[in-house]
């Protein structure tokens, strides 16, 4: 077997963007990411290190940039696997400098943006950096042509793609920055950067190679995604005709999610393939275990298409179909307020086998939404959610009848019991479950007509946790045994939006009662609206209506 040569080399910029490099973006890459926060940070790092003292250029320590990883033989071009969103940034930052110096050193500059064609020798202009197909041509035009720059402004960033709108940001943030500290620092900020920053240059000749340096450099915390390296090694894997194709695909499914959800998918789909608990990581099972790479278009076609669509209907709560599609995105709603994601997996397993079929939908996701409900309440730990999910992860798959009393989505009698238990008992010391429970409640007495907007909600205790001594509270609950038993009861809980709370405090039942609504007498809530109608708060009254909620509740999940 031929030994691979893996070369790590330390270059100041100057080197960098010489004609030693020719950088390519290649399809596979995501798009151009950097805020204007990693720009800024960037830039205000380089100027605090450059100081603003007497010391010849020279005389400065070198400053060091990080690392980049490429594809590289020993022809000038490089393909990035790392570093394109440093390497764009630089050359932002080369182009803003350009623009905000004299012309003498702004020509001297452009060497380092692109190497001049010739009309006589008839050669086009050789870029440093070409950015991935979408970008590349606006990339030229607006940064590294001289006197792009100064036309950004004039772009309309609704008419823009995501990257195109963050270069033109960074770049008038450099711009802006350089204006301030004047023409000088600016000369010697660009001789800085040319001569004492520094790259570590890793270079391989082939991919698989890159791949397994930008896997360990990831592994050590650099700023690499899960995504990012499946992507390069699932791209990479495609025949050249179809990456564009794949490519596009890839990213669409990225943008539509969001960077964050796109990642989470990942981890969905590990465990709608593996059914059990991980116990690597999830780029190493995916790798071993699921291996989208020996199938890349299949994976991307079959797998990561609909399994995006589905989670991205589940999460945004835009399942469409001729019928009962609002009852559908309401049990979502739902099941995004369940405290973890375990459930995740399941749901978008089974819709994206099931969607033409609405009414199935609901019957399963009826019974989705009580199965996670209730191993929340009871608090079951991530074992034994983990467990059960894997069961009917294996049950969808092999299409058993999941309404079948025995299936793994539906509760033992001993299960059912447990959880009214738990909603029996002092249901205000479970913090989360308590709002949780309380919401599910009040959507069940609207009928499902409840919608609120406030942004915090609140539990109230009717009965006082701190009543005072002197308070009618004391002749309805004289002994704190009584007290005790009854304050923390479902029966003596309410929702308040956060404004109201302050006012409740520890009144007396009357002046409490008052405090809880508006000027008009309505509550947003109907749990909170049914104290209206007592006229006293004893023990008995939190009696009935414990009793009353938990029947609600028993009939909302089939207890």
């Amino acid at each position: 077997m031929n030994r691979v040569s893996i070369k790590g080399e330390e270059h100041p910029i100057r080197k960098i963007f010489s004609d030693d490099f020719v950088f390519i973006i290649p399809l596979y890459q995501r798009p151009y990411a950097w805020t204007k926060e990693e720009a800024g940070e960037l830039l205000e790092d380089l100027l605090t290190f450059l100081g603003d003292g007497n010391e010849t250029i020279d005389e400065l320590n070198p400053y060091f940039l990080g690392s980049i990883v490429l594809i590289k033989s020993e022809q000038p071009a490089a393909e990035i696997v790392d570093g394109q969103q440093r390497l764009t940034t630089l050359t932002i930052l080369l182009a803003a400098l350009r623009a905000s110096l004299p012309i003498e050193h702004a020509n001297d500059l452009t060497t380092f943006l692109y190497q001049k064609g010739s009309l006589i020798a008839g050669t086009p202009n050789r870029y440093r950096l070409t950015l991935r197909e979408q970008d590349a041509d606006f990339f030229k035009v607006y940064i590294q042509n001289e006197g792009g720059i100064n036309k950004l402004k004039e772009l309309n960033s609704a008419d823009l793609m995501e990257s195109q709108k963050l270069i033109k940001e960074n770049a008038h943030l450099f711009l802006q920055r350089f204006q301030a500290i004047g023409e000088q620092c600016c000369i010697r900020l660009a001789q800085f950067i040319i001569t004492q920053c520094f790259l570590v240059v890793v270079s391989t000749p082939d991919f698989d190679s890159a791949y397994r340096i930008f896997s360990v450099l990831n592994n050590r915390g650099l700023d690499l995604s899960l995504t990012d390296i499946l992507k390069a090694d699932i791209i990479g894997k495609i025949p050249q005709q179809q990456k564009q194709k794949y490519t596009k695909k890839w990213e669409d499914i990225e943008e539509d999610l969001g960077r964050e959800l796109f990642k989470n998918l990942f981890s969905h789909i590990r465990m709608i393939k593996d059914k059990k608990k991980l116990n690597k990581s999830v780029l190493k099972d995916f790798q071993e275990n699921i291996n989208p790479a020996a199938a890349p278009q299949q994976f991307i076609d079959e797998i990561l298409a609909p399994y995006a669509n589905a989670f991205s209907e589940i999460v945004s709560l835009r399942y469409e179909s001729v019928w009962r599609a609002e009852e559908i995105n309401q049990l979502f709603k739902f099941l995004g307020n369940i405290e973890n994601f375990d459930w995740v997996p399941s749901a978008i397993f089974y819709l994206s086998r099931n969607r033409n079929n609405p009414d199935n939908l609901v019957r399963f996701f009826t019974d989705l939404d009580r199965l996670a409900a209730g191993l929340m309440i009871v608090r079951s730990n991530i074992n034994k959610r983990i467990e059960r999910y894997s069961r009917l992860l294996n049950a969808i798959e092999q299409e058993e009848d999941l309404f079948n009393s025995n299936s793994p989505l539906q509760f033992t009698p001993e299960e059912s019991n447990n959880i009214v238990k738990f909603l029996d008992s002092d249901l205000y010391l479970m913090k989360k479950i308590s709002r949780y429970v309380l919401l599910r409640l009040d959507a069940a007495l609207s009928e499902g007509e409840a919608s609120y907007n406030f942004s915090k909600i609140t539990v109230e205790h009717v009965l006082p946790q701190n009543p005072g001594a002197n308070s009618e509270w004391m002749k309805w609950f004289p002994s704190q045994q009584e007290r005790d038993q009854y304050v923390h009861r479902l029966g003596n809980l309410v929702l308040l939006s956060s404004a109201k709370n302050s006012q409740a405090q520890n009144y007396d039942f009357d002046v409490k009662k008052q405090k809880y609504f508006t000027k008009t007498g309505i509550s947003p809530f109907v749990l909170t609206t049914q104290v209206l109608r007592e006229q006293e708060w004893t023990p008995e009254v939190i009696a009935r209506r414990q009793k009353e909620l938990i029947n609600v509740l028993k009939n909302l999940w089939r207890l």
